[in-house]
């Protein structure tokens, strides 16, 4: 089987990694297409798996008419490789994929864990094309539910369960981190995705609070992919990217403003507090909030519509600066064994929930389409076979 795989984000290089190995083991031909995106292209060149740059030099800085070049673009060149390769199955995240399985009739199997509602538009724009969607069992696929397969896992199991993921702790070591003291980890997004378009997160203001709490407590690293402001720069460092999990697997305590790196923070058993707008509106990181209570969520400010501010358990949801300030000020107060020990336990709980998701992605691939028809009627029994 020839199997054309698009990958967009860094954290989607890390949910396709493993397949990609399986899929090879197995005797597979893979052919990886990537686009220009923070440190994406760094991260595939590393990994040593041959790719293809599909879109080098994006053109957002035109506006609408850059997107919309770049989509053309990436269409043909995808289209370019489905043929020269005589690809027989394409899966990724983007709108081409669905496009260019579509147009050539070849199975697409568009992966996430974003709700619909997170991001509406790019679902509207796959609906008439996509083959199966393949989602967490907490996501909700709105429209194309109908095309949609749910498992009980999360993407970030993929690549950070025990097994493909050991914690090496001379790795933080070499950027001078003492792995044996606390330390924490901050992450600032620079929220400028599409569906970004007016959420807040982490500002100057709620960073300098933020860092005089912890200063006292352990060291404080700050990644960033905004500009950082003058007084934050003696916390910055710089992680090769491929080593990020490694940093973080050992430390006390992560806040931030990402989704991917928040949920990797409680996948590895480590306590993050997230502080934007799209707190109780993503399902997967509902579901690490509120029924693992491996990290909290944390609204950065009030929406009008406050359909999304109650958790699970039917209480409100946290709002505001206050009440980040006090969930940090409490999990940093904890003991620090006795907060590793807790969320160790944690951990441990989720991953006996979730199945291995590299393992399940292959054998979806390498069994499609028999594997939908299996799926949809999945018993607890089936999903045995992938813990």
């Amino acid at each position: 089987m020839n199997v054309l795989i698009e990958i967009v984000h860094p954290a989607h290089f890390y949910y396709y990694w493993n397949t990609i190995v399986h899929l090879k083991r197995d005797g597979h031909k893979v052919i990886v297409a990537i686009v220009t995106k923070d440190v994406l292209e760094d991260l595939v060149r590393q990994s040593g798996v041959e790719y293809v740059n599909i879109c080098p030099k994006p053109h957002k800085k035109y506006g609408k008419i850059g997107v919309a070049y770049d989509m053309v673009m990436r269409d043909m060149r995808m289209l370019w490789l489905a043929l020269r390769y005589r690809v027989d199955l394409i899966t990724g995240s983007t709108i081409e994929t669905a496009h260019i399985g579509w147009l050539l009739r070849r199975p697409n199997i568009n992966i996430g864990e974003d709700d619909a509602a997170v991001v509406m538009k790019y679902i509207k724009q796959i609906t008439p094309f996509v083959g199966v969607r393949l989602t967490p069992d907490c996501c909700d696929n709105g429209p194309i539910e109908s095309k949609s397969i749910h498992f009980p896992g999360y993407y970030k199991t993929a690549y950070l369960r025990p097994g493909y993921f050991e914690a090496d702790a001379s790795i933080p070591m070499k950027y001078g981190i003492n792995v044996k003291s606390p330390y924490f980890l901050m992450r600032f997004s620079a929220l400028n995705a599409h569906h970004d378009k007016g959420i807040k997160g982490i500002n100057a203001e709620v960073a300098q609070r933020l860092v005089e709490m912890l200063n006292s407590y352990g060291k404080i690293y700050i990644t960033s992919e905004r500009q950082l402001e003058p007084q934050f720069e003696k916390y910055r460092i710089k992680i090769n990217p491929i080593d990020m999990h490694h940093v973080m697997a050992f430390a006390s305590l992560y806040i931030g403003d990402s989704q991917t790196m928040a949920a990797e923070a409680g996948v590895l058993g480590v306590p993050f507090v997230r502080f934007n707008d799209f707190v109780g509106r993503i399902g997967y990181l509902r579901e690490l909030e509120d029924k693992y209570e491996l990290g909290y969520g944390i609204l950065a400010t009030q929406r009008a519509d406050d359909s999304y501010i109650h958790r699970n358990d039917g209480s409100l949801q946290p709002i505001g600066t206050e009440e980040l300030y006090k969930r940090v000020e409490t999990l940093v107060g904890m003991p620090y064994e006795e907060r590793r020990k807790i969320f160790a336990s944690r951990k441990s709980i989720m991953l006996s929930d979730k199945i291995d998701c590299a393992k399940f992605l292959t054998w979806f691939i390498e069994n499609y389409p028999e594997s939908v028809e299996l799926t949809k009627n999945a018993t607890e029994d089936f999903w045995k076979m992938f813990r």
